[in-house]
């Protein structure tokens, strides 16, 4: 295989990554993406797309972040509600009568 048919083999891997992680990006996709061995770096005339997938992850985690902050202020309030409730039967047991 002669140099630049290495160089084409190797960005099309590159490329079939970035495209199954921003495909995952897009449709919200959960599913657990373990990283390919053997790839080597990322070409340099890929580093413009990868950079963005990258920006794309970091905007998506601190969307994340927030959500999560805003469930957990939702679910403190729900159980400071559930506190003030009258209980519907009786806390303490008296053994000693």
């Amino acid at each position: 295989m002669s140099p630049e048919q290495r160089d084409a083999a190797h960005r099309a891997e590159w490329e079939a990554v970035l495209t199954v992680l921003e495909r995952a990006a897009v449709d919200d996709d959960p599913a657990p993406w373990l990283a390919p061995t053997g790839l080597g770096p990322v070409p340099r005339a890929l580093m413009g797309r990868a950079s963005r997938l990258l920006a794309a992850q970091h905007d998506r985690m601190q969307s994340l972040e927030r959500q999560r902050r805003a469930t957990l202020e939702h679910l403190g309030a729900l159980r400071q509600v559930d506190a003030t409730r009258e209980p519907q039967r009786s806390v303490y047991l008296d053994a000693s009568a």
